[in-house]
């Protein structure tokens, strides 16, 4: 579904991303994992086109997506959750959600969609009339993912949903992304928490300052003891 070849990114005189290449197979969740300010966000903007690509290529679904605008991106199928939510604090549940929704026009469909979303997420429609900003870290974080959700995407990246999360409320958002997945969304996921992130990918990619170093089935990865040395506390 997604594939990038030897791309490379730059911020100023700094190479961010230094000629990286991996795929996400459709109906696969795939991770990328690295240390914080090894590339793994700049990864995801460049995909979405919220960074400009200096070289390299991104395909999605077969066509050459590099340095589109975001809109088109969306349009075509894949939306980012970003790190730290972003959700509108002022807005309630049900109008952060919609807003989701901003680039499609099939009101019957977004309304079918809508009630998916809080089938999903039951919480979000026990507080659909709730200012977003009132919503606990966990709850706004399934906020965000609903709002993504509601673009209706083939592809579905979250980066770093974990953040800045307690940990029993980490093993619950992982939950949820899993229950997305079993819905059939194919996922990227940006994580620092390895050990989750690794639980739950098909096949996962370490990076570390721009590069990658290491790739392979998540469960394999688990036992490879460079990243339990780096990344596992082993």
């Amino acid at each position: 579904m997604l594939k990038v070849e030897k791309l490379n990114v730059f911020y100023g005189g700094i190479h961010a991303l230094k000629g990286i290449s991996f795929s996400v197979e459709e109906g696969k969740i795939v991770a990328l994992i690295g240390a914080n300010g090894a590339g793994k966000s700049t990864t995801l903007r460049s995909v979405c086109g919220l960074k400009k690509v200096k070289d390299g290529e991104i395909l999605f679904k077969s066509k050459n997506i590099t340095n589109k605008s975001t809109n088109d991106i969306v349009k075509a199928g894949m939306t980012l959750v970003p790190e730290g939510r972003r959700i509108f604090p002022n807005l309630t549940v049900t109008e952060n959600l919609m807003l989701g929704a901003f680039l499609r026009r099939d009101s019957e469909e977004i309304e079918k969609d809508l009630d998916w979303v809080n089938t999903l997420f039951p919480r979000l429609r026990e507080r659909k009339d709730q200012k977003g900003g009132t919503l606990s870290g966990g709850e706004q974080q399934m906020l965000a993912i609903g709002r993504a959700l509601m673009s209706r995407p083939d592809l579905l990246m979250l980066d770093e949903p974990s953040l800045g999360l307690a940990p029993v409320i980490v093993g619950e958002v992982f939950r949820v992304i899993r229950k997305v997945h079993e819905e059939g969304k194919t996922i990227l996921l940006i994580e620092q928490n390895a050990l989750a992130a690794l639980k739950l990918a098909d096949y996962a990619y370490v990076l570390e300052t721009g590069r990658i170093v290491l790739q392979g089935k998540g469960e394999d990865l688990l036992s490879d003891d460079l990243v339990k040395k780096s990344y596992l506390g082993g």
